[in-house]
């Protein structure tokens, strides 16, 4: 086996042109193989780790994919606010050891604007439970102070001491009905580290901030005739009246479900409590099937590389025939010449395979830093995890039965139809 070993590596050197190429072939085809893996796994993992260390998800009642949209990614809107009495009541129950308010609607240059107390930057927790950190200044302590997420400021150009006006609603169009609140801007007094989550798209605002803003405000219209400056606005009181959802945590993990169960039995209001990491999961089966169609692609890839090996293989028997008809006369039986061929395909899959192993190492270190700033991943680095090297064995595996056609080609092979010339 040793010598057939030998042979099918000195056969396969003597045509590395051809076989070169195929090697780049079947190596682009795994990086990507792998790269998609890799990326799926981590975008699920980012996607789960948005928040982590919250017991409970509270809002209105309606759906709770719903509702961890618009509390945690700031995507969409709630269908109606929860009373701040009815916060102040989950805030206070025995089970609560610490609840934070979150109040949506307005935006500054197409990025959420977030409304809630300096307790947040304390409290919320992204990844394996880390701490927001502040890479300048220091969060909010008067109205119109702003905290801006380090994407917001990387794309704007903002920084600390900067002035920004917000905008009522997601429109920056002053003509779709006067949504600018321009007579009230804030300054920026800290811009957050980056986390990999929608915290970095989002400009935090304290409370007091998104009542004064709308203290000259009706029914999402300004108040005609009605203008208060912003210097006067500490005056009134700026206490909320309503949020859009609030973040519980509890003194101990086992009271979630008897509080769960007494958020959604609320009498006061309709509300609901949902576990974030099952509210998710079922957010993300409902994106999932977009992993499963790039798998898919992938994989099509892979074989039509594969298949590629196999054709080459296939018409490199007419130029060998000789080669190997020369190779039974010496005594090589069928089961030899099978084997070369077979291992020849074999040694071309695994050595492609390991350089899309390499390829996908260099290219996960080059994409990091951009799939983070542009989309928010977290790429892990380290050794091939357990998928992926099942994928890579899956590959190899596929190699092997590919190599089997030419494999089988060359056993069937007589001396006589080797050593007769074709008219």
């Amino acid at each position: 086996m040793r010598a057939i070993l030998r042979l099918a590596i000195l056969s396969a050197w003597s045509r590395r042109t051809t076989l070169g190429l195929m090697v780049v072939s079947i190596a682009l085809s795994t990086t990507l193989l792998l790269a998609v893996e890799r990326i799926r796994v981590d975008t699920r993992q980012s996607f789960m780790q948005s928040v982590s260390g919250v017991d409970l998800v509270v809002g209105p009642r309606s759906g709770a994919v719903q509702l961890m949209l618009y509390a945690v990614f700031h995507s969409g809107s709630a269908t109606h606010n929860m009373r701040w009495e009815s916060y102040q009541a989950i805030a206070k129950h025995p089970a609560t050891e610490w609840a934070v308010p979150l109040s949506l609607g307005d935006s500054y240059r197409g990025f959420s604007v977030l409304g809630t107390t300096r307790d947040y930057f304390e409290r919320f927790h992204f990844g394996d439970r880390q701490a927001l950190q502040l890479a300048s200044g220091q969060p909010f302590n008067t109205v119109f102070e702003a905290v801006l997420g380090s994407e917001v400021a990387a794309r704007l150009g903002q920084r600390t001491g900067q002035r920004i006006t917000l905008s009522h609603g997601f429109s920056n169009d002053s003509a779709l009905g006067g949504s600018e609140h321009g007579d009230k801007p804030f300054t920026v007094v800290g811009v957050l580290a980056p986390t990999g989550t929608p915290v970095d798209r989002t400009v935090h605002v304290s409370l007091e901030s998104i009542t004064a803003l709308h203290l000259d405000w009706s029914a999402g219209a300004p108040l005609p005739g009605l203008s208060i400056p912003a210097e006067m606005v500490r005056k009134f009181d700026l206490a909320p009246k309503e949020i859009s959802a609030t973040l519980v945590g509890l003194k101990q993990r086992p009271d979630v479900f008897r509080m769960q169960r007494f958020i959604n039995d609320f009498r006061s209001e309709a509300l609901m409590a949902v576990l974030p990491g099952v509210a998710l999961d079922e957010l993300w089966q409902t994106i999932g099937i977009l992993e499963r169609a790039l798998l898919a692609i992938s994989a099509l890839v892979i074989l039509v590389g594969l298949s590629g090996l196999a054709a080459t293989l296939l018409a490199g028997l007419n130029e060998r025939r000789r080669e190997l008809a020369i190779l039974r006369a010496l005594g090589a039986g069928p089961l030899e010449l099978f084997a070369l061929l077979t291992l020849e395909g074999v040694l071309v899959t695994t050595f492609g395979a390991l350089l899309g192993l390499a390829g996908l190492t260099i290219a996960g270190g080059a994409a990091a830093p951009w799939l983070l700033d542009k989309f928010a991943i977290v790429l892990t680095y380290g050794a091939p995890t357990a998928n992926e090297l099942g994928l890579l064995a899956a590959v190899i595996a596929t190699g092997l039965l590919a190599s089997l056609i030419p494999g089988w080609r060359a056993w069937r092979m007589s001396l006589a139809d080797g050593l007769t010339p074709r008219i």
